[in-house]
């Protein structure tokens, strides 16, 4: 499975372009959501493996996708695997959804 990530201080956002792609209207900012696709979710980083979302940015390439204060990057990860998106300062990394205490 494919995940958009930021891998930068800053945040996760995507460029004009992106939203061009996408059919999205420019909110000015970059910072797309779960609601920008229609996905009803308690997993707020659903949106980051929707399919249109990784196409576009696979299309335009992850430099030119990126925002103004972010570095978006698709990785890959086994398919089944329940994860989370940790995130340090925009600095975002994925890993496998365990329990804590």
């Amino acid at each position: 499975m494919k995940i958009a990530i930021n891998k930068c201080y800053g945040g996760f956002g995507v460029s004009k372009a992106i939203y061009d792609e996408l059919g999205i209207k420019w909110d000015e900012y970059g910072y797309i959501d779960n609601e920008s696709f229609g996905i009803e979710s308690n997993n707020f980083y659903e949106y980051r493996k929707h399919p249109k979302l990784i196409a576009a940015i696979e299309k335009i390439g992850e430099k030119d996708a990126s925002g103004n204060l972010a570095d978006v990057r698709v990785v890959n990860i086994p398919d089944g695997v329940e994860w989370e998106i940790e995130d340090y300062d925009g600095i975002e990394t994925i890993h496998e959804s365990h329990r804590s205490w």
